[in-house]
């Protein structure tokens, strides 16, 4: 049967756009499902904050009147206008093994772009650097984090029949921790005296509702020069507290300031939520929110979401009291294994920091690009 693309507009096209993946990722033991009713919802304006800034649109392929894949098309006009680039980006692409349905989705969306004058496609990337970004190219037999991405061995072979090549990576590691090492709690020591700094901790998620727009902002300052990086502004911010803040365990949460009590650094560590989703599959009624609230107050694993530092700060060791501080709360639970969320592999100053613990870097992710 001929396959269809069919741009998505109606309930049941959202619906089917988000549970094809369920479909393709079917016995599959490391992919972890989204939220479904948080995915639709950032599909559309009236709820994603992001519209404002982006253009969008999103297709469904059938065959057999079954739905065989997705995908969907995005201009960041802020990013395209601060760059003076002409670039989309295609995102959450999902398809089964059949060149035939990915030549179709990619060709749609790439047709789209170049009639609204783009003249590069990359991807996958999100709305911002918080949404979805990245395809799996290595790592198949690896539990990802919530904040990660899992994609089948074989779409990456698709990426490269349909022309595309690689823009850049994310490389992610393991991080392993056996007791508190001296040096990590002398070097937190002296640079906390010698830069005259403070830590705070919490043990409430109303707490960090005070400080997370000054969050956001070290987040902007920090993140401004990496790759398809767009600063995020009130609204967005305020979207992301509102979506994400009360999905925090508190208590991985560490802030430094300065002696005037300016926020200067954080780093967010969660409990993972994996197999808590993997349970979940999809919905958080009536028995998901149980295995999430589950993960959160007994971790297995620490999955490291964010960590921020503000430019003058960053070669000042810092980076020392924010896992010196982590590890503590750590201990405390017996939590010895961190998973990191990607990082660009052209980070080095971070990616030395890893190299302090014994580690693996284990999965690899790609940005891929095409000259449309």
């Amino acid at each position: 049967m001929k396959i269809e693309i069919k741009e998505v507009k109606e309930p049941k096209d959202y619906k089917d756009f988000i549970n094809v993946q369920f479909d393709i990722y079917k016995g599959n033991t490391y992919w972890v499902p989204p939220i479904k009713k948080d995915e639709i919802k950032a599909l559309k304006n009236e709820f994603n904050p992001a519209f404002r800034f982006c253009s969008a649109k999103f297709w469904i392929a059938t065959k057999d009147g079954k739905c065989v894949g997705r995908i969907g098309a995005i201009i960041n006009h802020k990013y395209n206008e601060n760059n003076n680039v002409k670039i989309g980006r295609f995102t959450r692409g999902e398809f089964f093994d059949d060149l035939e349905i990915s030549k179709k989705l990619f060709a749609t969306a790439e047709n789209w772009l170049k009639e609204q004058g783009m003249n590069e496609v990359q991807g996958p990337l999100g709305f911002t650097n918080l949404d979805h970004q990245g395809m799996l190219v290595e790592g198949f037999n690896h539990l990802p984090s919530a904040a990660s991405e899992y994609h089948h061995a074989y779409y990456q072979n698709h990426l490269v029949k349909l022309g595309y090549e690689k823009e850049i990576d994310w490389i992610e590691f393991r991080l392993f921790f056996e007791g508190m090492p001296e040096k990590a709690q002398r070097g937190a020591e002296i640079v906390m005296k010698r830069s005259d700094l403070t830590v705070k901790s919490f043990t409430k998620n109303s707490e960090l509702q005070t400080y997370a727009v000054q969050l956001f902002e070290i987040l902007n300052e920090a993140f401004k020069e990496l790759h398809s990086v767009v600063p995020l502004d009130r609204e967005m911010i305020d979207y992301y507290v509102k979506r994400y803040l009360m999905l925090l365990n508190p208590e991985f949460v560490k802030l430094v300031f300065d002696n005037e009590e300016n926020l200067i650094a954080f780093i967010i560590g969660l409990p993972s939520l994996s197999e808590g989703l993997q349970k979940a599959n999809g919905s958080l009624f009536p028995f998901g929110w149980f295995h999430l609230n589950k993960a959160l107050k007994h971790p297995k694993v620490i999955d490291l979401m964010l960590t921020g530092i503000l430019p003058e700060y960053q070669a000042k060791g810092v980076t020392a009291i924010l896992f010196y501080e982590l590890h503590k709360e750590m201990e405390k639970y017996g939590v010895t294994e961190m998973e990191t969320t990607g990082i660009f592999e052209t980070n080095q100053k971070v990616i030395q920091n890893w190299k302090n613990y014994e580690n693996i870097q284990h999965k690899r992710k790609r940005c891929w690009k095409k000259t449309l």
